[in-house]
């Protein structure tokens, strides 16, 4: 990897942090905190696919993956959303990989490969709920109890379904709007 390529994953790395943080900001109203497992692949796969036609060493989508885990564990999430970040990002890479970092179909499974780490943030909510609620006690009573409601155990899978599905349409928009870069790019 060169030095053009640590750049380009910076640059898009925090671009795409900076959609996950505007998009989580409306978590503050209950009935959207599900919804970012959707939300955030729809918005933030138009900026990964562009990153995308800018990857053609093996490790990049791997870092910014894991960069994304970083960052959720130094804003207050716990490890899960690492741990989910670096194996999705890792099999992301492979994903892309196999279909030699030109295949315009193998973008969009890799952009809904990648989103799953975004569900790896509600794992706290639904296997250790008391403690991930014992840190956020100023969030209110009334919160936490919607939250809670909105939430039961079942949602689990539907949110990693949800991610993936919902990468795959962010895939798709940011393919169909990023054309020409991907015809610029070689990708097919």
């Amino acid at each position: 990897m060169k030095g053009k390529d640590l750049i380009n994953i910076g640059i898009f790395s925090a671009i795409y942090f900076v959609i996950v943080f505007i998009v989580a900001m409306l978590g503050m109203i209950p009935v959207f905190l599900p919804l970012l497992s959707v939300l955030v692949p729809l918005i933030g796969g138009i900026v990964f696919m562009l990153f995308l036609t800018r990857v053609k060493k093996f490790g990049m989508i791997w870092i910014m993956s894991s960069i994304m885990g970083i960052m959720m564990l130094l804003t207050g999430m716990s490890w899960p959303p690492l741990a989910i970040s670096v194996v999705s990002g890792l099999i992301a890479e492979l994903v892309y990989r196999s279909g030699n970092y030109q295949s315009a179909s193998k973008a969009v499974l890799t952009n809904g490969v990648f989103s799953l780490w975004v569900a790896g943030n509600y794992l706290p909510l639904f296997f250790d709920a008391e403690s991930y609620w014992a840190s956020r006690q100023n969030y209110g009573q009334d919160y936490i109890d919607a939250v809670t409601k909105l939430m039961p155990a079942w949602m689990c899978p539907v949110t990693f379904i949800a991610a993936f599905v919902c990468g795959i349409i962010g895939g798709l928009i940011g393919r169909r709007l990023m054309k020409k870069h991907f015809e610029k790019a070689g990708i097919v």
